[in-house]
C-alpha cells in the first residue's frame, strides 16, 4: 500500500515525455495538412467536398477505432500500444508521401489515423492515473502547451514547405521524425502489464464501425450528392440505427467495449456535450479559413500559415495558465468567458468580404483561439475528474470518440453548407449577369469567387449558432468531485489497476 502511494506521488515523467513527443508529431501532421488543402485540390484536380475527406476520413477512422482503446489500454502495456500506434502512423505517412492519386493519399491518411487513434486516449489515461485530482489542471495545462505547440508551428512550416517544395514534402518531412520516435519508444519504454483476461466483443466492434462510419459517410457525402440522395440519408439512417443497437448492446455486456454508464455522472455528461459542440464550431475556422485566404484572396501558403501562427502560439501559452486557473476557480468561469469570445469572433468571421484586411483576419483568428483555449482542456478535465478511477480508460476513450465524430460531422456539415450555398449563390449571380452580353471569363471568375465567399460566410454563421449552444450549456458546469466507486454488484476483480514504471 505504501509502495503504491509513493508511485502515485512520483508520476512517470519519462514515460509521459515519450508519449507526448509521439502525440505532438501526430498533431503536427494534422496542422501541416490544413494549409496544403488548396494545393492538393489543384494538383490532384479535386473539389472542396472531396479534399475534405483527408480531414473527415482521418476522423472517421479515429471515430471507429477510438471506442476500442478502452479495451486495448486494459489489455496491453503502454509500450506495446505506443509502438503499434507510432508504427502504423509512420507507415501511413510513407504511403501518403508517395501518393500520386487522391485514393492513395486518402489511404495513407487513414493508416496514419489508425495509429494516432490509440495515441491520445493512451496519453490521457496515463496522465489521469499519474496525477491526483487537485494537481490535474496544471498537469493537463502543460500537456496542452506541448500539444498546442504543433498548431503554432504547423501552418507556417507547412506554408514555407509548400511555397518551396511539392506538398508531398510535408509527409517526407514527418517520416524520419516518426521513425526516430518509434526507436526511442522501443529502447526507453519498459513498462509491463499484468495479464488481463478480457476479450473484445467483435459484434460490438461491427456495430460501432457501421454506426459511426455510416453517420460520418452520410454527412460527408452530402456536399457532392445533396441531402436528398438515397446514398446520403440511407447511410445516415443505417448509421443511426447501428449506433443505437451498439449502445443497447453495451448495457447488456458484463465488460462493454465502451462503457455508456459513465454518462450517469452529470459533469462528465455535460462536459462531453460541450466538447462535442465546441469541436464542431472549432473546425470551421481551421478548414474554411485556409480555403478563403488562398483560393479567394490569393494569399500565399506561407502568409496563410503566418496568419494563423499568433493564434496558435496564444493558445499554447494560455494552456498551462488556464490549467492553473482551473485548479483555482473551476471550469465554469473559464468556459463561459471563453465561449462568449468564441461565439462573438465566429460571428465576425461570417462577415468576410473580398477585401477583408490581413491584419483583421489575424487578430480575429488569434482572439478566437484565445477563447477556445479557455474552454477545451478545463471542460474535459472537469468531466473526467468526476469519474471513479476504474472508468478512466472508458472516459478518455468516450471523450476522444465523441470529439472525433463530432469534429468529422462538423467539418462535413460546414463544408457541405459552404458548397451547397456557394452553388445557390453562383446560380443567382449568373442569372443576374445573363443579360450582360459583355460577360467575360474574368466576370465569371468574379461570380464564382463571390459565390464561394457567401458560402463560407453562411458556414461561419451556422458555426456561430453551434458555439452559442455550447455557451448556454457552460452555465450549468459545477466543480466536479471524484464520485465514490460503486461496482454495482460486479466482482471486485473488475477494478483496473494500471502499473506504470518510470524508465
Amino acid at each position: 500500500m505504501e509502495h503504491a502511494i509513493k508511485k502515485a506521488d512520483r508520476p512517470p515523467y519519462g514515460l509521459i515525455a515519450v508519449l507526448m513527443i509521439g502525440a505532438f508529431i501526430s498533431f503536427l501532421n494534422n496542422t501541416l495538412l490544413n494549409i496544403a488543402l488548396p494545393s492538393i485540390m489543384k494538383d490532384l484536380n479535386v473539389g472542396p467536398s472531396t479534399v475534405q475527406w483527408l480531414t473527415t476520413g482521418f476522423m472517421l477512422v479515429n471515430g471507429i477505432l477510438i471506442p476500442t482503446t478502452a479495451f486495448l489500454i486494459q489489455k496491453f502495456s503502454v509500450r506495446h500500444l505506443f509502438l503499434a500506434s507510432m508504427g502504423l502512423f509512420t507507415l501511413g505517412t510513407i504511403l501518403a508521401g508517395f501518393a500520386h492519386a487522391f485514393p492513395l493519399l486518402l489511404t495513407g491518411r487513414m493508416v496514419q489515423a489508425s495509429g494516432s487513434a490509440i495515441m491520445m486516449p493512451l496519453l490521457m489515461n496515463v496522465m489521469l492515473t499519474s496525477f491526483p485530482v487537485e494537481k490535474r489542471g496544471a498537469a493537463m495545462g502543460v500537456f496542452g502547451f506541448v500539444l498546442m505547440g504543433a498548431p503554432a508551428i504547423g501552418p507556417t512550416l507547412s506554408g514555407w514547405i509548400i511555397e518551396h517544395y511539392d506538398w508531398r514534402m510535408l509527409f517526407h518531412f514527418v517520416t524520419p521524425i516518426a521513425a526516430v520516435i518509434v526507436l526511442i519508444g522501443f529502447f526507453v519504454l519498459k513498462d509491463k502489464k499484468d495479464k488481463v483476461e478480457i476479450r473484445l466483443d467483435l459484434f460490438s466492434l461491427l456495430l460501432s464501425s457501421v454506426g459511426f462510419g455510416g453517420l460520418l459517410y452520410g454527412f460527408s457525402s452530402a456536399g457532392n450528392k445533396g441531402w436528398d440522395s438515397p446514398q446520403v440519408y440511407g447511410t445516415i439512417i443505417v448509421g443511426a440505427l447501428s449506433l443505437v443497437s451498439f449502445i443497447l448492446r453495451q448495457y447488456k455486456l458484463d465488460r462493454p467495449m465502451l462503457e455508456f454508464r459513465i454518462f450517469k455522472y452529470p459533469m462528465f455528461a455535460l462536459s462531453s456535450v460541450i466538447s462535442m459542440v465546441l469541436t464542431m464550431a472549432m473546425f470551421s475556422a481551421m478548414l474554411l479559413l485556409p480555403i478563403y485566404v488562398q483560393t479567394i484572396r490569393g494569399i500565399s501558403p506561407i502568409d496563410a500559415g503566418l496568419l494563423m501562427m499568433p493564434g496558435a502560439i496564444l493558445m499554447a501559452v494560455m494552456s498551462p495558465i488556464t490549467g492553473k486557473l482551473f485548479d483555482k476557480y473551476g471550469g465554469r468561469v473559464l468556459a463561459v468567458i471563453g465561449l462568449i469570445i468564441t461565439t462573438v469572433t465566429t460571428y465576425y468571421f461570417s462577415q468576410l468580404t473580398l477585401d477583408t484586411s490581413y491584419t483583421h483576419l489575424m487578430i480575429l483568428y488569434s482572439v478566437r483561439m484565445f477563447g477556445i483555449s479557455m474552454v477545451m482542456m478545463p471542460v474535459s478535465t472537469n468531466g473526467l475528474n468526476q469519474l471513479p478511477a476504474r472508468f478512466y480508460p472508458h472516459g478518455t476513450a468516450m471523450n476522444n470518440t465523441l470529439q472525433q465524430v463530432s469534429g468529422a460531422i462538423g467539418t462535413a456539415l460546414l463544408v457541405t453548407i459552404m458548397s451547397t450555398r456557394a452553388e445557390t449563390y453562383a446560380t443567382e449571380l449568373a442569372a443576374g449577369a445573363v443579360g450582360n452580353v459583355t460577360a467575360t471569363a474574368e466576370m465569371q471568375q468574379q461570380v464564382a469567387m463571390q459565390a464561394m465567399l457567401e458560402g463560407i460566410n453562411d458556414a461561419f454563421l451556422v458555426a456561430t449558432f453551434i458555439a452559442g449552444v455550447a455557451l448556454v450549456l457552460a452555465f450549468f458546469i459545477k466543480r466536479a468531485k471524484q464520485a465514490e466507486d460503486h461496482l454495482e454488484g460486479k466482482p471486485s476483480g473488475e477494478k483496473i489497476v494500471t502499473k506504470l514504471a518510470d524508465h
